[in-house]
Formats: C-alpha cells, sequence, structure tokens
C-alpha cells in the first residue's frame, strides 16, 4: 500500500529547522562543538514562581480531568497584565481566548475565517506559520515586502486594489519574527484606517511584546483607538515568562473575531492542563521585576554578539527587541549557503533568511538563546570563518 501525503501538505515548504537540526546531529556525531543559534527557543528559566504553582497544583489528583477551556481566572489576569503594561482595558468575559500557545491560534484563525479564494496579507519575510496557515486553510497568501528602507513595515498603498477586494485578513508582527523591527503609533493607527477602508480583519502577532530593549516604549495594537474594531492580538507565555514546553497563550481583541476562534477551537482540543492555566494566572499577576531582569540579559547578549561581529568586519546593525538579530550577510553568498557553511566549518547555527520568505534572501537570523560568555566564542568563530572565507 502507497500512502501519499495531502495536496495541502505537499503545498508547505519543507522544514529549514528540521535541516539544520540534522545537519547539527551529524556534526555533534563527530564530536563538533556546535554553538545553536538557530531556534528562538527561551534558555533563560521560569521563575520560581510558576515552577512551584505547576509543583502545587499538579500534586492534586482531582486537577488531572479536562478544562475544556481557559479559567475566568486566566481571562482576569489576562485583562489585569494588559492594564498593567499597556494600558489597555480588556473585558475578560469577551475578548480574551486562552490558547495552546500562540502558535496555536495562529495556525487555527485562518482556518476558522478564510475560504478559498481569499486573500491573506503576510509579511515577507514573516514567521513560517502565518503563510503555511493561509496554505492549510487554502486561501491565497499576499506577500507584503519589508524592506530595510521602509523600516520593515509593509508600503499598504502597494497593495493591489484586486488583491484588497478579496482580502479578508492582514498578519503583523512588532516587534517582529525575524526581523526584529518596532512599529510606531503612527503606523498602527494608519492600519487602523486602512482595515476599516478595506474591510479587513488584523491579526497582530505580539509574541515578544516584553523583549523591547533600550528603553523603548511597549506599543500594543490594542491600544490604538479603533484597533478592537478591525483587530485580534496574540500574546504568548512562552517568550515572556520563558513557559515555552507549557504551550500556553491568548488572543485578545474583537469580541466577534474572538468568538469565531472560540467555537473553532472547540472542535480541536479540551484545555490546557490546570496546574499551568494556574501558573500562567501567577505569572501574569506577579509584581513582573523578572520582565525587567530577563531585558537586561538579553540586552547584554545583543550587545556582546553585535560587538563580536562588528569587530570581525561584518557589520550588523543592533536589534531594538526580541531575541534575534537580522543580519545581513556579506557579498557574494546566498543566505543558504551562508548558513550551511557557517555550520559546516565554525560550529554555529544560524537560519538563512530566505526560510522565512523570498525578501529574506540576503539574511540570517541569529537567535540570542545562549549566555553572554558563549554569544562572544560564537562571534569569535565567525570572525575567524570570515577571515577564511570571504572578504569583508
Amino acid at each position: 500500500m502507497k500512502i501519499t501525503p495531502s495536496t495541502i501538505l505537499e503545498k508547505l515548504p519543507s522544514g529549514i529547522f528540521l535541516d539544520l537540526a540534522n545537519r547539527k546531529q551529524e556534526l555533534l556525531k563527530k564530536g563538533v562543538d556546535v554553538i545553536d543559534l538557530s531556534v528562538g527557543s527561551p534558555d533563560l528559566p521560569p521563575s520560581p514562581l510558576v515552577t512551584e504553582t505547576i509543583a502545587k497544583y499538579s500534586s492534586d489528583p482531582l486537577n488531572y480531568g479536562y478544562t475544556l477551556k481557559g479559567t475566568a481566572e486566566f481571562s482576569e489576569a489576562v485583562s489585569y497584565f494588559y492594564k498593567q503594561r499597556y494600558n489597555v482595558d480588556i473585558i475578560a468575559e469577551k475578548e480574551v481566548l486562552q490558547l495552546m500557545g500562540s502558535q496555536d491560534g495562529l495556525s487555527h484563525l485562518a482556518l476558522a475565517l478564510v475560504n478559498p479564494g481569499d486573500y491573506v496579507l503576510v509579511p515577507d519575510p514573516g514567521y513560517p506559520i502565518y503563510e503555511a496557515s493561509v496554505a492549510i486553510a487554502g486561501a491565497e497568501a499576499y506577500p507584503m515586502p519589508l524592506h530595510e528602507e521602509n523600516d520593515f513595515l509593509p508600503v499598504l498603498e502597494d497593495i493591489p486594489a484586486e488583491v484588497l477586494a478579496k482580502a479578508k485578513l492582514m498578519i503583523l508582527s512588532y516587534p517582529g519574527n525575524p526581523i526584529p523591527a518596532l512599529a510606531d503609533r503612527r503606523f498602527f493607527e494608519k492600519v487602523v484606517a486602512f482595515a476599516k477602508k478595506h474591510e479587513i480583519l488584523v491579526l497582530h502577532d505580539f509574541a515578544y511584546s516584553e523583549l523591547i530593549f533600550d528603553n523603548r516604549p511597549q506599543i500594543s495594537f490594542m491600544s490604538v483607538e479603533g484597533a478592537k474594531e478591525v483587530g485580534i492580538e496574540f500574546n504568548s507565555l512562552s517568550k515572556t515568562f520563558n513557559m515555552a514546553g507549557c504551550r500556553i497563550g491568548y488572543a485578545v481583541g474583537n469580541e466577534q473575531a474572538i468568538r469565531i476562534l472560540a467555537a473553532f477551537k472547540s472542535h480541536i482540543d479540551y484545555g490546557i492542563f490546570l496546574p499551568i492555566q494556574k501558573a500562567a494566572v501567577a505569572a501574569l499577576t506577579s509584581d513582573f521585576v523578572d520582565l525587567a531582569d530577563r531585558v537586561k540579559i538579553y540586552e547584554n547578549r545583543r550587545d556582546t554578539l553585535i560587538e563580536g561581529l562588528n569587530q570581525s568586519g561584518w557589520q550588523v546593525k543592533s536589534s531594538p527587541a526580541t531575541m534575534f538579530v537580522w543580519a545581513k550577510i556579506p557579498e557574494g553568498w546566498t543566505s543558504r549557503d551562508f548558513a550551511f557553511q557557517l555550520l559546516d566549518h565554525a560550529g554555529v547555527a544560524v537560519v538563512p533568511g530566505d526560510a522565512f520568505g523570498k525578501q529574506g534572501e540576503g539574511y540570517v537570523r541569529i537567535a540570542l538563546v545562549q549566555q553572554a560568555e558563549r554569544l562572544a566564542e560564537a562571534a569569535g568563530r565567525i570572525r575567524e570563518f570570515l577571515k577564511v572565507r570571504v572578504e569583508v
């Protein structure tokens, strides 16, 4: 019997992360010390408050049944967090939906909202699930190029009228992944007006909301006047509270969009383990001291890596946010060749920019997921690699 994949699966690109992981394993078997700066998985531990709460509630055998959905306590905690951190009023009962991580919601929203023939406006480069979710839903993704000369913001006026006539959803992310760019309030106001005019729902991915550096402002899309009328915002405890493996996040915003996504999810899952919900509540209502400390750690890591790369002659711009550096590679390489040569010859794993879209060619994404000392070592290895292999 021959088993073949669906046509939808065949449309999805092969995962570069899997390719990198396989190459990394081959090198590790040969005894190579690999510094992995590819996957954006937090290496810092959650606070003791989180681990102690999980331990407390997981010891109760009555907490092992289906939760079916997020608790009222969780929704209230999200509302509290948004008010305290972004000065946004969120109605807990109507404008919050618990997710199994923001990836869960990102992968399901298109399925809940769009149909074949509809367009979804996606950033290019963008996080892979954005375009993949559209393909799974059978709709058409229209890439919005993000160029450095435009501060990595899409030029909304460049989107063709025939696309806008069929566009139902726009996906944005600031601070972004893979590009750690920020959007100002003026841009978000423009997006709100644009979405109202063309009747497009805006999905804003705000997963890196708490990793913003150098005292820059944290701007939730929901804080912009009119945003709730046209938008829904996804956030996560993965990066903010180092709870990536717990798989818990949430969406806030437009009540109708929240209700539609909740209806779709009712066919998919049976809720998140109660002790994890309890830990999320504890984190969202804490004193937030850990958040400031974490930002300082990532700022130090960023500065260490950028300084080391610049010393090598590879001039890389400093990141204003997130756990990533978006680096323009030296001339004479493709992104993929550069990334794999760097892994093979320097033992440093980064992600080629074309993995995130056509406009990512010419860049690599470097994750700040190692201690500063290890990042300094990575920069040293890259310096030696560049001396031998390229002229910079």
